[in-house]
């Protein structure tokens, strides 16, 4: 499974840039890895795994902006098409994480 974390979040005033900040170096310390921006994923070893993942990002949600959590798996991430300007690229897949039980 893939947890995939896309964010909109303001950054007009002082506290709202603090708040983002944050958020992402929360994000970062969990094992995500930035994808585009704001736009961050994690590889999970389970629905289970995933879930936990998931609890933990609601627990840090920033007090404004927008934030989506989707779940896809190997496959339907192996199928995205990513483009940089009109030529397909490659999708930079992060490293795989070693999870000691």
């Amino acid at each position: 499974m893939w947890v995939l974390v896309l964010f909109d979040l303001p950054t007009e005033t002082k506290k709202e840039r603090k708040a983002y900040a944050l958020f992402r170096k929360r994000l970062i310390e969990d094992g995500f890895t930035m994808f585009q921006f704001s736009i961050y994923i994690r590889h999970t070893m389970s629905r289970e795994n995933a879930n936990a993942h998931i609890r933990r990002v609601k627990s840090f949600l920033p007090p404004t902006g927008k934030v989506c959590i989707i779940c896809i798996t190997d496959k339907q991430f192996a199928d995205i098409e990513l483009f940089y300007g009109t030529k397909p690229a490659a999708v930079n897949t992060p490293g795989q994480q070693l999870e000691l039980f």
